[in-house]
C-alpha cells in the first residue's frame, strides 16, 4: 500500500508540474484571457500579470491519475467500486471547478453564483458517493443526523464552507496549495492508520496535485491557483474529509475538524469580522485576513525589500504560516484519535488564532524600527485601514 500511494503522489507531482508549466509557457497566447491584470484590489498583492488558471493543472493531474489508477481498480469487485467512487467524486466538484474557472477568465461570476456552485458540488457528492455526515460527536446533534434532511443540509454546509474557506487563505505565493498538501498529508495518514485504501489514495492524489502546483509557484509566483483551483482543492479536502468519516465510523469528525481548522476557522472569523464587527456583506472582500496581517505586521519588519527579488516578503508568508499548521496537522494525527484530544486541539487552535489575530490587528506585536526600505509598519498607523492595501511586490 505504502509504495503505491508513494507512486501515485510522485505520477500527480509530475503531471501537475508539468501542466503548471505549460501554462507559464504559453502564456504569450492565451494571457489576454488568463493573466490577472487586476493588480489594485484589496486583496491583490502582486504588480505584474500572472496566468491564475492554476487550478487547470490541479485537475488536469488528479484527472490523469485517476483515469491510469481505474485500470488497476477494474481488477475485482472491491476495486472496481473505489475507481467508480473516485471518477464520481471527481465529477461531483466541476460545477464548483467550473464556476471558479469561469470567474478567473471573465471576472463576471457572481459570489452568490459561485456558492451555489459549490453546495451544488456537495449536492452532487452526497448524492453520487453517498457521502451524507451522519455523526458528528456532539450530543443531540448525532440524533438530528440519522434523519436525512437535515443531515444533507450540514454536508452541503461542511462541503461548501471547506470549498470556500481555501479560497480565502489563497492570498500569497505557496499558502494555500501548501496547506492543501498538509491537510491532505494527515487525513491521509488516518486513512493509512485505519486500513481504508481509497480514501488514503485519494488524499495522496490532491495532495501531489498540490505539491507540483507549489513547485511553480513558490517562490516567485509564476501562476496562480485562481478560483477555479482553490474552489476545487476545497472540494477535495473537504470530501476526502466526508469520506473518512463515512466509510470509516471510528474516526471522530473532531479529528478531521482538528486537521483542518485553521481554514474552517479563518472562513468562520471572517464572516464573523464582516457581518457582526464592519456590518457589510459576508461576501465583501478585505485586507484584514490573518495571512495579511501576517504579512503586514510581522513580514514588512523582518524582509527587506530586494529589488533583485522583488517576490521575497510574498514567499515569507507561508514560512510564518504553514509551520503552526503543519504541528497542529501533526498532533491531530497522533493524538486527535480520541476524542478528548480532538477536541482539546481543535479549541486550542482557535485560541491560538484569536490571540495571535488580535494582537496583530492592534499593532501589539515585535515592537521594533523597521528595516532599512520597509514600508511604513502597520504598528505606526492610528488604524489598520490606514494601512495602504497593496505593500508587496511580486
Amino acid at each position: 500500500m505504502m509504495n503505491q500511494l508513494l507512486g501515485i503522489t510522485l505520477a500527480a507531482i509530475a503531471l501537475s508540474v508539468s501542466a503548471s508549466i505549460l501554462i507559464v509557457w504559453s502564456q504569450r497566447w492565451h494571457g489576454k484571457h488568463t493573466l490577472d491584470h487586476d493588480l489594485a484590489g484589496v486583496q491583490k498583492f502582486h504588480t505584474t500579470a500572472v496566468p491564475r488558471i492554476g487550478g487547470l493543472a490541479i485537475v488536469f493531474a488528479i484527472t490523469a491519475v485517476l483515469l491510469a489508477r481505474r485500470g488497476d481498480w477494474l481488477a475485482g469487485a472491491a476495486a472496481t467500486e473505489h475507481g467508480n467512487t473516485a471518477l464520481r467524486l471527481l465529477i461531483a466538484g466541476l460545477p464548483a471547478f467550473a464556476a471558479g474557472i469561469v470567474e478567473d477568465l471573465t471576472k463576471k461570476v457572481s459570489v452568490r453564483a459561485r456558492l451555489f456552485a459549490s453546495i451544488a458540488s456537495a449536492l452532487a457528492a452526497s448524492w453520487l458517493l453517498g457521502a451524507i455526515v451522519r455523526e458528528v460527536d456532539i450530543w443531540g446533534v448525532d440524533r438530528l443526523l440519522q434523519w436525512g434532511p437535515p443531515a444533507l443540509v450540514v454536508t452541503a454546509i461542511v462541503v461548501a464552507g471547506g470549498i470556500n474557506a481555501i479560497n480565502i487563505i489563497d492570498g500569497f505565493n505557496g499558502l494555500a496549495a501548501s496547506i492543501v498538501t498538509v491537510m491532505l498529508a494527515a487525513l491521509g495518514a488516518v486513512a493509512w492508520s485505519v486500513g481504508d485504501q481509497l480514501v488514503a489514495e485519494l488524499a495522496a492524489i490532491g495532495a501531489g496535485a498540490a505539491i507540483g502546483f507549489v513547485f511553480v509557484n513558490y517562490p516567485m509566483g509564476r501562476i496562480f491557483l485562481g478560483d477555479g483551483g482553490a474552489y476545487f482543492l476545497g472540494f477535495w479536502v473537504a470530501e476526502v474529509g466526508v469520506l473518512l468519516l463515512v466509510r470509516d465510523p471510528d474516526v471522530s469528525a473532531w479529528q478531521v475538524l482538528s486537521i483542518c481548522a485553521y481554514p474552517v476557522i479563518e472562513v468562520l472569523f471572517s464572516i464573523y469580522r464582516r457581518k457582526i464587527v464592519r456590518q457589510a456583506s459576508p461576501g465583501a472582500p478585505d485586507a484584514l485576513h490573518l495571512h495579511t496581517l501576517v504579512y503586514r505586521r510581522v513580514v514588512t519588519r523582518f524582509v527587506r525589500i530586494d529589488p533583485q527579488r522583488p517576490w521575497k516578503r510574498n514567499a515569507a508568508v507561508v514560512c510564518v504560516t504553514l509551520p503552526w499548521v503543519a504541528i497542529a496537522a501533526t498532533l491531530s494525527v497522533l493524538v486527535g484519535d480520541s476524542l478528548p484530544g480532538a477536541v482539546l486541539l481543535t479549541l486550542a487552535q482557535v485560541v491560538v488564532y484569536v490571540a495571535v489575530y488580535a494582537r496583530l490587528v492592534r499593532g501589539h506585536w515585535l515592537r521594533r524600527q523597521p528595516l532599512e526600505g520597509a514600508v511604513k509598519p502597520a504598528a505606526q498607523a492610528e488604524s489598520l485601514d490606514e494601512v495602504p492595501a497593496r505593500t508587496a511586490v511580486r
